[in-house]
């Protein structure tokens, strides 16, 4: 397999077309961006300047300029899929994914959480990481979901410290209060 993840050699057909869109949303504007293979990019807080930054990694690792598609027909069923998830109407997004962006024993770990962590549980850093067979590497773990280049889907929010507290988070941390709540896991902010 290639180092896109489709299993196709790039130089053989050229760079590969990345389509975004800025949608709104109850954590706030994410920017979702996705190549032929799937959806690619997840960004949080999708304002200017981490736009800004989020199409110049896809511009870098694809070769190509990103293309803002706001009708594109790569984003449509992500884009009903998020709204779905944020309705509580829909547990599992179910969509095709490019692992483009992460590689090694990130991408080992993210395809773990992706397919191991059902939506409205959670699982420890530590669990987590003697999942993929390196027990003592809760750490590790941590900068895997530091990396995570498709929060939400890949659900980084569903990994919590092994004494109950929230642990990081790239979105911050009423990010993922706030989804980890729509699932049920925490109770309802008050305000």
């Amino acid at each position: 397999m290639d180092s896109h993840g489709t299993g196709e050699d790039p130089s053989a057909t050229g760079p590969a077309s990345v389509e975004w869109a800025v949608v709104e949303s109850p954590i706030g504007p994410l920017l979702l961006a996705a190549t032929a293979t799937g959806l690619v990019n997840v960004a949080f807080h999708a304002r200017p300047a981490v736009r800004d930054t989020a199409l110049g990694r896809l511009r870098a690792r694809f070769g190509t300029e990103p293309v803002e598609a706001p009708a594109s027909a790569r984003l449509t069923e992500p884009e009903r899929t998020f709204a779905a998830y944020f309705a509580g109407d829909r547990q599992e997004f179910g969509l095709a994914l490019d692992w483009a962006l992460t590689a090694g024993f990130h991408r080992e770990v993210l395809r773990e959480l992706a397919t191991g962590v059902p939506y409205g549980t959670v699982v420890g850093y530590g669990e987590l990481a003697a999942r993929v067979g390196r027990p003592e590497g809760a750490q590790a773990v941590g900068a895997a979901m530091g990396a995570n280049p498709l929060p939400v889907v890949v659900p980084c929010h569903r990994v919590v410290e092994s004494d109950g507290g929230l642990g990081g988070f790239g979105g911050g941390t009423e990010t993922k209060r706030h989804l980890l709540a729509l699932e049920g896991v925490l109770p309802q902010p008050l305000f």
